[in-house]
């Protein structure tokens, strides 16, 4: 069974945590929702607070993961970048050859961890200048895969990012078998 970390820092985007969590998990992805300050409950964007499965520290025992996932929100994208912890993690990642993904404004962790420059990336408007300083070729597409690299949008992109994941580590019959029980509109 495939493993995911998704790690959740304080000021994480509820949504995109959440779907994350429970799309990859639907998708037969054992998911670890990791709690980058500890294991406390966490203070997300607006105010839904989320106990994570286990701490980071905890979690970088079992790394690679087959995908780590980086949810947005300013603060939580913010924690995501400052966080040394997180750079190990994508480190590991990186040199095992697995999986990133980031959604929203958490491509700024790829910046500041120097996370494969010059890939191609999406997120959020509101930090695309960063991530094109940053050296990343920007393109507004809902999802963007660059080699073992997956990012996205928003909140309002969760399901497709999601969804691009457990196609990318299940295949895209397994992405597409839970669309439909899911109700959703693609």
């Amino acid at each position: 069974m495939p493993t995911a970390a998704v790690l959740l820092a304080e000021g994480a985007e509820e949504m995109e945590t959440v779907i994350s969590v429970d799309v990859l998990r639907r998708g037969g992805i054992d998911v670890n929702l990791v709690g980058v300050g500890g294991s406390d409950p966490v203070l997300c964007s607006r105010n839904v607070k989320i106990v994570p499965d286990t701490t980071l520290e905890e979690a970088k025992k079992s790394a690679p993961y087959d995908v780590v996932v980086m949810p947005g929100g300013l603060n939580g994208a913010k924690n995501l970048a400052a966080s040394p912890e997180v750079k190990q993690l994508l480190e590991t990642q990186m040199k095992n050859e697995k999986l990133i993904a980031a959604v929203c404004a958490a491509p700024i962790a790829l910046v500041s961890h120097e996370v494969k420059p010059g890939s191609s990336v999406t997120s959020h408007p509101s930090v695309k200048g960063k991530m094109e300083e940053g050296g990343y070729k920007y393109i507004e597409e809902r999802v963007v895969t660059d080699d073992k690299l997956i990012t996205s949008r928003g909140p309002g992109t969760s399901f497709e990012f999601a969804l691009k994941i457990v196609e990318t580590l299940q295949g895209k019959e397994k992405a597409d078998s839970l669309v439909e029980p899911m109700l959703l509109k693609l």
